[in-house]
């Protein structure tokens, strides 16, 4: 768990420091990716892993990693509307979360989103359904439950500024009676700047409200980021601290730390 993290990591301080400037290209400069990642519905093909280490969890000081698959894959509906649909696959890692002495490891369940997503300059709307998908593959990872809700996006963007929220709420509506309902609702708030070398500075929050087990947590994550190569391939690499800041006891890590990669295929 550890030394995948920390591999990530070099990843990101390795590239990081070699990175230069991609010369300019009509849209495809290094500041225009980094503001079309910034954006949750570019039309931009894209692959994000998302590495997250969490300690000091619960009652027992439990320990996680866990890595979401996040592709990005946009579809043209017409001259003016794109649907964005996100995925987000989680692979769980963790120890003394669920109990003391134990050990999770397997996928967790997956979110679907699709944004319909009008062209637009400076305001930026995105809106459309969200699924809880039962993808767990151990039964303390998941919910055993398919569910269903409306997701939102409001974002405006300049060049080299963005910011917005998006958010979800999501309700069990099938699956295994004889475990809990799912009724949770989900925002992200940011704020990022971006460089002409593709370099950006921002801030997020997260918000995630159980209404059924009535917990919210919410974390803030400074974050820095750079848009690079790495052969032909063109990449961002991020990494951000996880500072709880809201929690139940029984949720609430100490401290958390992310480093995301991700593979962009511009258009």
């Amino acid at each position: 768990m550890k030394n995948s993290f920390l591999a990530i990591l070099l990843l990101f301080v390795t590239f990081t420091i070699s990175a230069q400037e991609e010369p300019a290209k009509p849209g495809n400069s290094a500041q225009e990716l980094a503001d079309k990642m910034a954006n949750p519905v570019a039309s931009l093909i894209s692959v994000p892993l998302q590495n997250n280490l969490t300690y000091g969890i619960g009652a027992y000081n439990g320990s996680k990693y866990q890595i979401n698959i996040q592709p990005v894959v946009p579809f043209k509906l017409s001259e003016n509307l794109n649907l964005i649909t996100r995925y987000i696959l989680p692979v769980v890692d963790q120890q003394d979360v669920t109990g003391e002495n134990t050990h999770e490891f397997g996928l967790s369940d997956a979110t679907v989103t699709a944004f319909f997503a009008p062209k637009t300059k400076g305001l930026i709307l995105g809106v459309g359904p969200a699924f809880l998908v039962p993808t767990a593959t151990e039964k303390l990872l998941g919910t055993e439950k398919f569910g269903i809700g409306p997701s939102v996006l409001v974002m405006h963007q300049g060049k080299g500024l963005s910011i917005g929220f998006l958010a979800n709420q999501i309700w069990s509506v099938a699956g295994n009676a004889d475990r809990a309902d799912f009724n949770q609702f989900y925002t992200q708030i940011f704020l990022t700047h971006s460089y002409k070398s593709g370099a950006s500075l921002g801030i997020t929050s997260e918000i995630t409200q159980n209404w059924q087990g009535n917990t919210t947590l919410i974390t803030v994550s400074p974050n820095v980021g750079a848009i690079t190569k790495l052969g032909g391939q063109t990449m961002q690499f991020a990494v951000m601290p996880l500072i709880p800041v809201v929690g139940h006891s029984n949720i609430r890590p100490d401290w958390g730390l992310r480093a995301v990669v991700a593979f962009i295929f511009p258009q």
